[in-house]
């Protein structure tokens, strides 16, 4: 008998703690920047900052985008990189950025970006560009 009324009593606990509003999100940054400690031995979600004496006006700059692009792969397509390990000033930004150069007919094969955006800026021809929502809406436009 005292097993059930235990039991009935935890239930009814735990159904009082169920409909509690919770929270969750990013916390805002610390620092108004944190460049990336690319050469520290500590790991932690990110890099850890580099101390501000130590920073220069090289580590917000990235010159990556302006070499010609490389060898294309199968889809005919050519990805320039520009991340963290190349451009530390995007350290706990939360952001990246490409150079995609394609020849005609080429493919970006699909990808998620999970809680990231992607831009698209078109310099030369037209790009079939689309997405798909979390609710199964496909969004597309040709852009110029």
């Amino acid at each position: 008998m005292n097993y059930q009324i235990l039991l009935c009593l935890v239930l009814f606990s735990l159904g009082l703690l169920l409909p509690l509003p919770s929270h969750s999100a990013d916390p805002s940054p610390l620092q108004d920047f944190c460049v990336a400690d690319l050469d520290s031995s500590l790991y932690i979600n990110g890099f850890p900052c580099k101390n501000p004496d130590n920073v220069s006006s090289q580590d917000f700059f990235a010159n990556g985008f302006q070499q010609s692009p490389g060898e294309f792969n199968i889809f005919d397509v050519n990805v320039t990189r520009q991340d963290v390990h190349r451009f530390p000033g995007l350290n706990t930004l939360g952001m990246s950025m490409n150079r995609v150069v394609l020849k005609p007919g080429g493919l970006n094969e699909p990808h998620v970006h999970p809680r990231a955006s992607e831009l698209a800026l078109v310099m030369d021809g037209n790009l079939f560009v689309a997405f798909v929502t979390t609710g199964n809406v496909f969004y597309w436009k040709i852009v110029t």
